[in-house]
């Protein structure tokens, strides 16, 4: 998958896709009808995904608590199983947010990539103060040449698949709920970086992780699926991890660590890719360590059992 970050200097052959345009924060069920409208769109274009970095919620609300379901290089990669060809990964600045509808649709989508065919959301503004709506970018696709699809809201169990929605599921430990409208496991993706080595110590090595700008799932314990992306133990595994501050050790900063079953191996520096499947319970404060360490057999035994069947 071609990733292109510039609308004003484009090469011949990066125009005439058939894009898909937002946000795609967790690129669920929606996301991807969404995708799959542009699929089928423009036949013999290229497949794209148009979106925007940083979030635009991120650029207008700095001190906001995090709320993004994955980072973009997650979302990429994504999208790359998705089949997506081009992704216009925009940077979302002054310039771009001063945009009016009208110069949006001209200056970004006609004359700076040339798409063929958009495809938004029923939900879909754009445009200075979000006025744009998707019955405007039809107008102005009929006025410039390109041609627009609006896709209708997805509902699942009588309720419209959205981010917000996942979040909820999330924050109330509902990994399974979050991956019914997600159409995969909701997954933290990240660079291991050195700890405090005190899960070496207790005999349950761990693969740290920074959840910094991530909407945080509920504090506890999971059983999940572990994809290590690069390096020498490249692969797919099972294990256990934990989610929090770590209150048995005064933790402040939250971070995910993950216990990976029948592994042996440096994982430092390696990118993983943790799938939360389901959650076993929330963080506790144990009177010992050996206290601790019972809890933690007992936890690796539960998940053991939930994977068995994944």
């Amino acid at each position: 998958m071609q990733i292109i970050r510039d609308f004003q200097f484009i090469e011949p052959e990066d125009r005439g896709a058939s894009v898909a345009i937002g946000n795609f924060d967790g690129v669920h069920l929606g996301h991807q009808s969404v995708i799959e409208l542009a699929r089928g769109a423009a036949p013999g274009a290229p497949l794209g995904v148009m979106t925007f970095e940083p979030h635009p919620r991120e650029y207008f609300a700095p001190d906001a608590p995090p709320f993004r379901l994955m980072r973009g290089n997650a979302r990429a990669h994504r999208l790359q199983k998705l089949g997506v060809q081009k992704l216009y990964e925009l940077p979302f600045n002054a310039a771009l947010a001063g945009l009016t509808p009208e110069e949006f649709a001209h200056n970004v989508i006609c004359d700076g990539l040339g798409l063929a065919h958009v495809v938004v959301g029923a939900d879909f503004c754009f445009g200075k103060g979000r006025s744009g709506t998707p019955q405007d970018l039809q107008r102005f696709g009929a006025e410039l040449g390109f041609g627009v699809t609006i896709a209708p809201l997805m509902e699942r169990s009588e309720n419209v698949v959205s981010s917000t929605a996942i979040r909820t599921a999330l924050s109330e430990g509902r990994p399974q709920d979050a991956a019914t409208m997600l159409g995969h496991w909701h997954r933290i993706e990240g660079e291991v970086v050195g700890g405090e080595q005190r899960g070496r110590e207790l005999g349950f090595p761990t693969a740290n992780m920074s959840i910094e700008g991530l909407h945080p799932p509920k504090f506890g314990v999971y059983a999940v699926l572990v994809d290590v992306l690069d390096g020498p133990h490249q692969g797919s595994y099972r294990g256990a991890a934990s989610v929090g501050t770590r209150p048995m050790f005064h933790g402040e900063i939250p971070n995910i660590e993950t216990f990976l079953f029948d592994f042996s191996g440096d994982l430092y520096g390696a990118t993983l890719s943790v799938g939360l499947v389901e959650y076993l319970r929330p963080e506790m404060t144990f009177d010992s360590l050996d206290g601790l360490i019972t809890q933690m057999n007992a936890d690796c035994t539960r998940a053991r059992d939930v994977l068995a069947t994944q």
